[in-house]
């Protein structure tokens, strides 16, 4: 399992030996990567890298692409990435979004902007 730090080095490429070394643990052994850690990576990539929201989007999305099975809940990141390139929300939310639409979950949450999102995919508690 990679952490974040590795990711970083991965997709920054801002260290070419760690850079290195990443790809070819990847190429080589049966690594995986959490939804936690690709969070977490998006945080820095925003925070300390300054990249742009699409730019982190489509690194993400490359990224994932690397190899079958290599990210966990792959297609709620994906869909996740597209959301977050298009609006203002946290990534964390963008994900719960993927979960309710990927996954049929209905999400329950006090966010408005949130709640517009999510639709009828919002968990409403009849009080």
């Amino acid at each position: 399992m990679l952490d974040t730090n590795a990711v970083l080095r991965f997709i920054a490429d801002d260290d070419k030996g760690k850079s290195t070394k990443v790809t070819n643990l990847i190429n080589a052994a049966d690594c995986i990567v959490s939804i936690e850690v690709i969070a977490e990576a998006v945080y820095n990539l925003e925070k300390y890298y300054d990249h742009s929201r699409q730019l982190i989007a489509d690194e993400i999305k490359d990224f994932i692409g690397i190899k079958e099975g290599f990210v966990l809940e792959e297609n709620i990141i994906r869909y996740g990435c597209n959301i977050y390139a298009s609006t203002r929300l946290d990534f964390i939310d963008c994900l719960l979004i993927g979960y309710a639409n990927v996954k049929d979950y209905q999400i329950f949450t006090f966010d408005v902007e949130l709640k517009k999102k999510l639709g009828n995919k919002v968990y409403a508690l009849n009080d």
